[in-house]
């Protein structure tokens, strides 16, 4: 795609050159109102007028049927105070996750909560769609979150935003930019669609295939028994079937007192840590004082090889240990097999195959979140091959994890290499880097 014939500098170094015939602004002065939702908070019930909030907005679309709910009165209330969106209106996240945008295209009532901004552009200077194209930008992004880097604030207020500079053309301009990007985004996330079900068939397989040599073996032709349990059917003649709790040299439960939180320290692993298998650090970090270390963890320390099991929000999540120098959270409970005839990280990959998570689901309690009281552990069960297959099994899984995970992980660069295309080709429509005006008869 060709850049424009000639172009003028924008004053602004984080945007640079722009077309001559492109206008800068800040966004106040194109659009006839700028505010957020409101900063009352009605009570949410099951029925009624829904209430729009940051997790209700998506790419492309409001996501109103998983929205909160409000009474009329409440609604009335609000709209009252401004926060009822029209059609054509731009919603902007502000609070918590910064800078997703979508505009209302929906007439039914609704309100929206105070972490989202509601921007209505002017309909002479700027058309809806290239606004939301324009703060889905990555130099917008960028933009968004220099005003508040260094501060304390943790979000973007009304008056930030109503500073946001924009560059934009005239409006056949504008249009022709959003036929060139529909076009070509919604192509793109087509091939990223792809890509993201390759990755879960393959976790779907990956699971499939523990399921299989968890209950079945790696021995095709060994003679099989009836299990006597129906979820679970035929299992290898020489295979032992008990409960969970018979071969387990310790059971810990740190449900309990939740512990004083600290800015640093040793690592706390909460149930939000133990996913996919593992112990993954990044997705909650927080840490108890040392000095508390001991009584927290009174009833049983880790040690490498130990098996986490999470027993509600999420239930059933499970992981070894791979570092004694961590505290353990509420809602999980750690086992260590008896080394004499249960292996750890087999029993590990026996936790995780859908015919233990069946079985767990049976004994699962709760409405709103299942769980599992420790009292009903001893009635789960437990396939038991002999030791040395059970370290036959754990290789295979170890190894056929090992190749499925560089398979997944090449297909995860080239999607974020997408989504970087993505974002750069918005950025260069929208700041005129690229005409388009030529290419919208080629993608139309």
């Amino acid at each position: 795609m060709k850049p424009y014939p000639a172009y003028k500098d924008s004053g602004i170094e984080w945007i640079g050159e722009i077309p001559e015939n492109y206008v800068v602004t800040n966004l106040k002065h194109i659009c006839d109102k700028i505010t957020d939702g409101s900063h009352f908070s009605p009570e949410t019930q099951d029925y009624g007028i829904p209430y729009i909030t940051v997790q209700d907005v998506k790419d492309d679309f409001i996501d109103f049927d998983n929205s909160k709910r409000i009474s009329e009165t409440d609604y009335l209330t609000l709209k009252r105070n401004g926060c009822q969106p029209l059609e054509g209106d731009v919603l902007l996240t502000k609070d918590g996750t910064i800078g997703k945008a979508v505009v209302v295209k929906n007439k039914n009532n609704f309100a929206i909560l105070s972490s989202l901004g509601l921007i209505r552009p002017s309909p002479a200077k700027l058309l809806p769609e290239y606004l939301r194209y324009y703060l889905t930008s990555g130099l917008n992004i960028d933009q968004m979150f220099s005003f508040i880097r260094g501060s304390a604030l943790t979000r973007l207020t009304i008056k930030l935003i109503e500073q946001l500079l924009i560059v934009y053309p005239s409006i056949p301009e504008q249009q022709d930019i959003i036929t060139f990007l529909d076009k070509k985004t919604s192509q793109i996330d087509a091939v990223i669609e792809k890509k993201q079900k390759q990755i879960e068939l393959l976790k779907e397989e990956r699971t499939a295939i523990i399921n299989h040599v968890v209950t079945k073996g790696l021995n095709p032709d060994v003679p099989m028994k009836d299990s006597g349990i129906e979820w679970l059917g035929e299992v290898p003649e020489h295979w032992e079937i008990a409960g969970l709790t018979k071969y387990l040299e310790s059971i810990v439960d740190y449900r309990g007192k939740t512990p004083q939180k600290t800015e640093e320290g040793i690592f706390l692993v909460t149930a939000k840590n133990v996913k996919n298998g593992i112990i993954d650090y990044s997705l909650s970090q927080e840490y108890i004082n040392t000095a508390d270390y001991e009584k927290v963890m009174s009833r049983g320390y880790p040690e490498i090889g130990d098996v986490l099991f999470t027993t509600e929000a999420p239930l059933g999540e499970v992981a070894n240990v791979d570092n004694e120098d961590i505290a353990l959270a509420q809602r999980i409970i750690k086992f260590r097999a008896n080394k004499n005839y249960l292996d750890n990280y087999f029993l590990k990959f026996w936790l995780l195959s859908y015919s233990f998570q069946s079985d767990l689901q049976r004994y699962a309690t709760g409405s709103t979140a299942q769980g599992i009281k420790a009292s009903k552990l001893n009635h789960l069960k437990v396939v038991l091959p002999p030791l040395v297959e059970q370290e036959s099994i754990v290789s295979f899984i170890d190894t056929s994890y090992s190749e499925t995970e560089i398979i997944i992980g090449n297909i995860q660069n080239q999607i974020s290499l997408l989504q970087e295309y993505r974002t750069s080709l918005i950025s260069n429509a929208v700041t005129g880097k690229i005409d388009v005006r030529n290419e919208v008869e080629l993608v139309e």
